[in-house]
């Protein structure tokens, strides 16, 4: 029995992520966590979510003792539990989005210490596409035009989104350029033609869009378009509860979402 621990259990994302693992045969929730001012701190899960998990008290501080813990929150939220987790060697999956350099250099050195698994997007869809970028861009890439267009809800705090980022690396790795060189976020003004290198990131926040991802290569009289929607949080939800299992037990370690998908992509 897999014991878990999920942050920002009132959340889009962490709520749905405990809805789903009530269906784990293989899992329990052990801890719900949220920030120490949430109006839901000291609840029973059980009246917040529709009476699974009674008895899993909502709480700010990590009391029980996880196998793993699971963060779709922000980046200060996340550091802070990881401190934790390093601290009383519980593996963590992170699905939080906005980490700058200093935080992602804090979660490598944390991996050292406890196994961490982090990604932008937890779906085997966006997995799949990551491998697609790398594909067409080593064909294409050389003379096609590539654009990025990435659409989520209004909510939605940091842009570009972590998984428009790493489809600009996986360009970039592909067809050998540095990203500082070549990523633009958006365009305004009198820009001129278009450089070849260029990838630029436009960034819509609209409405209650799950999350959508285009890619564009176009070439003189044709285009190709890779394209993923997402319908629910359930593709993020369910690569989290996957991510879990793969972690758990493991050493310790930074890992990607293609080490949990290995057998899948």
């Amino acid at each position: 029995m897999i014991n878990l621990a999920i942050n920002g259990i009132c959340g889009r994302m962490g709520s749905r992520i405990a809805e789903l693992i009530a269906e784990e045969k293989s899992m329990k929730l052990v801890a719900a966590l949220e920030r120490e001012e949430h109006p839901h701190i000291g609840k029973d899960l059980g009246s917040i979510i529709g009476h699974i998990h009674n008895g899993v008290i909502i709480s700010h501080e990590l009391n029980d003792s996880p196998d793993v813990l699971i963060d779709f929150t922000s980046p200060d939220s996340t550091i802070t539990r990881l401190e934790t987790c390093t601290d009383n060697g519980v593996a963590m999956v992170i699905g939080t989005t906005g980490l700058k350099g200093e935080q992602m250099e804090q979660v490598s050195r944390a991996s050292q210490k406890i196994p961490c698994l982090i990604s932008p997007n937890m779906s085997i869809g966006v997995n799949l596409l990551f491998n697609l970028v790398e594909t067409v861009s080593r064909i294409l890439g050389e003379k096609s035009d590539i654009e990025i267009i990435e659409a989520h809800h209004r909510f939605k705090k940091d842009a570009p989104s972590g998984t428009a980022l790493k489809i600009a690396e996986k360009i970039c790795s592909a067809t050998g350029r540095k990203k500082d060189d070549v990523i633009i976020y958006g365009r305004k003004g009198f820009t001129g033609e278009k450089p070849q290198k260029q990838v630029c990131i436009h960034s819509i926040r609209s409405g209650d869009i799950v999350g959508e991802h285009t890619v564009i290569f176009g070439d003189i009289g044709e285009r190709l378009e890779l394209v993923h929607k997402a319908q629910t949080r359930d593709s993020f939800a369910l690569g989290a509860i996957c991510a879990a299992k793969f972690i758990y037990g493991k050493s310790p370690g930074l890992y990607k979402m293609e080490d949990a998908l290995k057998d899948k992509l």
